[in-house]
């Protein structure tokens, strides 16, 4: 919006010229979806307290969890309203809204935003931890995966390519199958954040890292010199993404600065799911979605603990982890929750570097 308003003065006064660079936008976006975050989150969480939306903390079948979390009942939930309130906003103040993939990622984050306050409205409603069943869900996530999947194919250039990672010209035509993949990849990725998030900090910061990533992936695909020296794929406008994405990294460290160990709020699916389906859509317009599972190496091992998890218990009725997801595990080994998470950090910045790096091994 501001772009709109102010790039036109520059005639008036040389400075205004500054919003015509993406990186000026997206470091703005950034500072004021964390301004934002500081600002409402005092009021959000009191009334996420006055209406007593509190984190419901299980007991039966999860007796020595409870007791490592029970000092968390009652903590404000749906917090993720504040991360969504940020983001929105600021993307809206600092990026050219005119770009169809800016407004195609806030739409399907705000959409997947909306599924998760359905969701976390039930579980505090009935005073459960079970809000959505998994195949609403999961409807609600592939009508949006289809949706997304019609917009790429017919509104834009975007291929139904799939290329790989650190392999300069290896990649193959999903064809028809590229309706399914890109469900798979909006469903994966919310989910996958969603699973995460179950210690103070752990999944906001995981997702600061990933976001901040593909802020830079993107600003790379949508520059024409620099993609093409890196020999990866170019779309025109994909730049504009990095504003969208470093207003995640603003709202993600204003979030963590209430959602820090000991948390005063929980993000809830309002927010991981809102997160996760954001980045996913990002990861699909610059066609880096295989570069999800090492990007998001962490979201990728906290959910494959659940599926073989699961899998093992069904078949031989042994369980592989002590608890899933895998930062459950840990702390039933007697890893303190404030080492798990930062330990978790480490490993998702350590990915991070690693997948920058398949810029220049392609």
């Amino acid at each position: 919006m501001l772009y709109y308003f102010l790039y036109p003065l520059r005639d008036v006064w040389f400075g205004f010229n500054v919003f015509k660079y993406i990186t000026f936008r997206a470091a703005m976006a950034s500072l004021t979806a964390f301004l934002i975050s500081l600002i409402v989150g005092p009021l959000i969480i009191a009334w996420l307290k006055k209406i007593h939306f509190g984190q419901n903390i299980r007991k039966e079948h999860v007796e020595a969890l409870y007791d490592l979390h029970k000092h968390k009942q009652g903590t404000p939930t749906m917090g993720g309203v504040l991360i969504i309130l940020a983001i929105a906003l600021s993307t809206v103040l600092w990026a050219d809204m005119s770009n169809q993939y800016v407004l195609v990622a806030l739409g399907t984050f705000l959409c997947l935003g909306a599924v998760g306050f359905v969701d976390d409205y039930i579980k505090v409603l009935k005073k459960r931890n079970l809000g959505l069943n998994a195949p609403n869900k999961f409807l609600w996530q592939a009508l949006l995966g289809i949706a997304l999947a019609l917009f790429i194919i017919f509104f834009t250039p975007i291929p139904r390519t799939l290329y790989v990672p650190f392999f300069k010209d290896f990649a193959f035509d999903l064809g028809v199958l590229y309706i399914l993949f890109t469900i798979i990849v909006i469903a994966g990725t919310s989910n996958a954040v969603n699973l995460t998030d179950g210690l103070d900090g752990l999944a906001i910061g995981c997702t600061i890292i990933a976001a901040l990533t593909y802020a830079i992936l993107s600003y790379v695909s949508g520059n024409i010199k620099m993609s093409g020296y890196l020999n990866i794929f170019y779309l025109g406008g994909a730049a504009e993404l990095s504003v969208f994405c470093a207003a995640m990294v603003g709202a993600g460290l204003g979030f963590l600065w209430f959602n820090s160990y000991p948390a005063t709020v929980f993000m809830g699916d309002t927010g991981s799911l809102a997160l996760g389906g954001g980045i996913g859509v990002v990861a699909l317009f610059i066609k880096k979605e295989l570069l999800l599972f090492v990007v998001g190496g962490i979201f990728v091992l906290e959910a494959l603990s659940v599926i073989l998890q699961i899998g093992s218990y069904k078949m031989t009725k042994k369980r592989l982890f002590l608890m899933a997801p895998l930062h459950h595990h840990f702390q039933l080994l007697g890893w303190a929750e404030s080492k798990i998470t930062i330990r978790f950090w480490i490993v998702a910045i350590v990915l991070a570097l690693l997948s920058l790096a398949t810029l220049k091994l392609q």
